[in-house]
This record gives C-alpha cells, sequence and structure tokens, in this order.
C-alpha cells in the first residue's frame, strides 16, 4: 500500500464503506474492498495511536516544566451511541 496520510486513508475508507453499502459489487469485490478497508482502518488507528502519544500537557510544578502524557476525556459519560 502506497504511503498514506491519514486524511487520504479516511476518504478512501469512506469511499469503500459507501461502494459496500451501495450492495451492486460482487461477492470477489466486496470481500477485496472490505480487506482492503480493514487495512485503512489499521493505518487510521496507527496514526492516531502515534499522534496521540506525541501530544503532552506541559504543566509548571515548583518552577519546572513536567511532562504529563495526554489522556483524553470521556465524552460519553459511559453512554452507548
Amino acid at each position: 500500500m502506497a504511503k498514506k496520510n491519514f486524511e487520504s486513508a479516511l476518504k478512501r475508507l469512506e469511499e469503500i464503506t459507501a461502494e459496500l453499502e451501495d450492495g451492486e459489487l460482487s461477492l470477489d469485490n466486496s470481500l477485496k474492498k472490505f480487506d482492503e478497508g480493514m487495512k485503512l482502518v489499521q493505518l487510521c488507528n496507527q496514526k492516531l495511536d502515534d499522534s496521540q502519544k506525541k501530544i503532552d500537557i506541559l504543566l509548571n510544578k515548583n518552577g519546572t516544566m513536567t511532562r504529563i502524557p495526554f489522556e483524553p476525556e470521556d465524552d460519553h459519560n459511559g453512554e452507548t451511541d
């Protein structure tokens, strides 16, 4: 797979989703698209994980800067969509 950035991988994933939802593909083509989509999901997840690791919050503690790993907030409060 050519080197993709997050945005192009996500766009392609959306295209594949639309093609699969359309229902006009043969079973063989559907499986190929599904496989490509799963690889793109893995790529997107890896890029998101890498980005999250790069995000640090700097706090001033006793006159020195302390790095604290970014912890995303739980926006759903335990609710499911």
